[in-house]
């Protein structure tokens, strides 16, 4: 379930709404001038998010310097090569493998 509550109340309610995140594993999103600022998580979730951004970092930072040595203009170009291709295979119609022929 998710609640949603403005900072205010939040606060007013702060044990009660730790509750929910931590036990209930409910989401909880605060906002503030009718706009969500902040949604607490359990620790639990916490850690594997900040386990998986230290994988994305680290993998950007292998590509990068893995394309290092490519310019610009160039890496831009096979990245637009890499997209078309996939959207023209996404689009084609699924072919379908006819059946062993029996002798």
């Amino acid at each position: 379930m998710i609640t949603e509550t403005n900072a205010v109340t939040f606060r007013q309610n702060l044990g009660e709404m730790l509750s929910q995140v931590q036990y209930r594993h409910d989401s909880v999103v605060i906002n503030k001038d009718g706009k969500p600022v902040a949604a607490p998580v359990d620790a639990r979730l916490f850690e594997r998010i900040r386990r998986m951004q230290q994988r994305f970092d680290a993998l950007c930072q292998r590509l990068g310097a893995g394309f290092a040595a490519v310019p610009e203009q160039q890496g831009l170009a096979e990245i637009d090569a890499a997209v078309a291709a996939e959207r023209k295979m996404a689009r084609a119609p699924a072919k379908t493998q006819s059946p062993a022929k029996k002798r």
